[in-house]
């Protein structure tokens, strides 16, 4: 890569991500060490620590697209999906654990009052995998067509991978597609558990080191750079390392103090107005978890860099799916002093079910490497059913709508696997064994 000299200082709007973050790390920092911090009504903590996680999810975009000058684009959104999905993995953590400590207390999760932490946990996973599908493509598609528009006023034409009403996956995405359905594949079998094990941790744990071992064998190429991604990938090799490394280092510490304040906010403000604890944990908790996540790829999307953009929310889909659900066991059984997997009752074996099926048809839309505007309306509008399902039926009919919806996303999967059964072969082909520099050449 051709060095340019780089501008001294910090940039200006790096300058205001920092700057919008430090008071929610603060805040989140006091509250973990015990240093003294001003006591903020729930709403106005929210704001705070939202802000904050506003601001490290510009420091996360810009990360990412700097280490695309040394590692693969795959890997360098691997690694963006990985630091933005800490905030699922700070709040499942804390309900594995304190289900955990009720089950070696107990011997089971049913004790005590109020919803189960077993079940806390399972929602909030389960919650945050749909809304990342059925929230986070479609809102990808529509910023994306809005940017296409926005350029063409300008005179700009549509990138390679953004089009109005599409977004078009870059070859070298076959990668994300092969194991997001190897990995769906195995959840399916989930719902006919009574826990889950140590065993799928290890099967789930093992797909991801595969996946991230398959991207780590992909090229770097020379990205196109602009503005704080820009400065910092020019700087010399070492600093420029040092640089991107410790702007991940320090939007992943923003994002770990206060992604769980900041769902706490949520659901506090939510128990105040009424509102049940499990459907918080399911939809308002993920709603802020996923948002660092879910405002990288808009600002991918919006510089017209949609196959990017989708790809980091597949690699997401990927990381949630294998090294998160597999680790819930794994903490699960350290907080208990057990080798007893999570318990499972029926209604976390139909929300496993729901989620699965949802990301079977997911993923059975992507076999030929595009999103198109129906199959995006589908998958909110099948989301938005089950969401107000939860919220406005009882448990019973909410679990048959449930019921409804998975073999509804089932049947849409097969007549998408039909329909683009002359595609399966050549992508499970480069997903697991084409040379990854003959994808990246493909574009």
């Amino acid at each position: 890569m051709t060095q340019a000299a780089p501008r001294r200082g910090l940039p200006p709007r790096l300058l205001v991500a920092v700057v919008a973050a430090v008071p929610g790390l603060y805040l989140g920092a006091a509250a973990y060490l015990g240093l003294p911090a001003p006591n903020l009504a729930a709403p106005v903590a929210t704001l705070v620590y939202g802000l904050a996680i506003v601001g490290a999810a510009f420091v996360l975009s810009w990360a990412s697209e700097a280490a695309q000058v040394d590692l693969s684009a795959g890997l360098a959104l691997a690694l963006l999906a990985l630091v933005a999905v800490l905030p699922e993995y700070a709040v499942d953590f804390v309900f594995s654990f304190q289900a955990g400590q009720v089950f070696a207390e107990h011997g089971s999760c049913a004790a005590g009052a109020g919803a189960s932490p077993c079940g806390l946990a399972l929602a909030n996973m389960t919650g945050a995998n749909r809304v990342l599908v059925g929230v986070g493509w479609p809102l990808v598609l529509l910023v994306a067509t809005l940017a296409v528009l926005h350029s063409r006023r300008r005179g700009g034409d549509d990138s390679a991978s953004t089009h109005v009403g599409e977004v078009r996956l870059q070859r070298a995405m076959s990668v994300e597609v092969v194991f997001l359905a190897i990995a769906t594949c195995y959840s399916l079998t989930l719902p006919l558990r009574s826990s889950l094990t140590l065993v799928d941790a290890a099967v789930l744990v093992a797909i991801f080191v595969a996946y991230a071992w398959r991207l780590s064998k992909a090229p770097a190429e020379e990205p196109e750079l602009r503005g704080v991604a820009k400065w910092a990938g020019e700087k010399p090799r070492t600093a420029r390392r040092a640089t991107v490394v410790g702007l991940f280092v320090v939007a992943g510490l923003v994002i770990l103090a206060t992604a769980e304040h900041f769902a706490d906010g949520l659901v506090q403000t939510g128990t105040q107005w009424g509102a049940d604890q499990f459907i918080l944990v399911q939809w308002v908790a993920p709603l802020a978890s996923e948002s660092p996540e879910l405002i990288v790829a808009c600002l991918y999307a919006w510089r017209l860099k949609a196959s990017d953009s989708l790809g980091a929310l597949l690699s997401s889909k990927v990381n949630q799916w294998t090294l998160l659900v597999g680790t819930i066991p794994v903490v699960f059984a350290l907080s208990s002093w057990s080798g007893h997997g999570l318990p499972l009752d029926g209604q976390q074996r139909v929300e496993l079910l729901l989620t699965a099926a949802q990301s079977l048809f997911a993923v059975s839309t992507l076999v030929s490497l595009r999103l198109d505007g129906k199959v995006a309306a589908l998958l909110f509008v099948l989301f938005a059913v089950q969401f107000l399902s939860s919220i406005l039926l009882p448990g019973e009919t909410n679990r048959t709508v449930s019921f409804v919806l998975a073999g509804v996303y089932v049947l849409l999967a097969v007549v998408e696997l039909v329909r683009h059964r002359g595609r399966l072969r050549d992508i499970v082909r480069d997903g697991v064994s084409t040379p990854l520099e003959d994808l990246s050449a493909a574009r």
